[in-house]
């Protein structure tokens, strides 16, 4: 091998060797010319070696990923409570209701006693009516004559039925006004007083000196 060939060799044997260090102790590299004439590198110094000056490296480190942030567990739900006990007490199932402006109360009864953040919900026809409540009694108006199913709700403060009844059918007969007259006519003293015996209505009564030429 010539002596340029060897040079290098070695030259590029030295630099695998600093590259090879850690990058925070990084070794410093010597020359020098042996007894045969050949250029010999080493990280040890030496009589007569010269120091070689090596370029640092283009290295750039990667930084360093900041840990993400672990987001906050949300609180857990409640277990779901129980009721041993929900039914509507009136009307009773399979009821007719008379009423002529079709209005009606709903009283339902649980056990145990409601609990707190506990609220009732009222299904009329399988839809919600009103707004939930911590009210037993749901006062219902102008509820169309006819056939009606009625369920009662309890839920927690995370929406969740808890307890729900069975749909409970009750018949409503809305009354007309003519129909009452018919049934029970308007006498005077009625007039005013009985919504179906309007005071306009009221006919007029006939003077007494003519009834007593009859």
């Amino acid at each position: 091998m010539s002596a340029g060939l060897k040079y290098v060799y070695q030259l590029a044997v030295a630099l695998c060797l600093l590259f090879s260090v850690s990058q925070a102790v990084l070794a410093e590299v010597y020359t020098y010319v042996d007894a045969d004439g050949n250029r010999v590198f080493t990280d040890q110094p030496h009589r007569n070696a010269k120091k070689v000056d090596i370029a640092p490296t283009n290295r750039v480190d990667q930084p360093t990923k900041a840990p993400s942030r672990a987001s906050t567990p949300k609180p857990a739900a409640r277990p779901i409570f129980h009721y041993q006990l929900l039914r509507i007490l009136a009307p009773e199932p399979d009821s007719t209701i008379r009423d002529i402006e079709g209005n009606l109360n709903v009283t339902v009864s649980n056990d145990p006693e409601l609990q707190p953040d506990h609220l009732y919900r009222l299904l009329l026809d399988s839809k919600p009516y009103g707004e939930p409540t911590r009210s037993p009694v749901f006062p219902l108006t102008n509820i169309d004559r006819g056939t009606h199913q009625l369920s009662v709700e309890i839920i927690d403060q995370y929406g969740r039925v808890l307890e729900r009844t069975p749909n409970q059918p009750f018949h409503l007969i809305r009354i007309s006004l003519a129909q009452k007259r018919l049934a029970q006519p308007c006498k005077n003293d009625d007039y005013g007083v009985r919504p179906e015996c309007p005071i306009k209505d009221k006919p007029e009564e006939e003077s007494s000196f003519f009834s007593f030429f009859r």
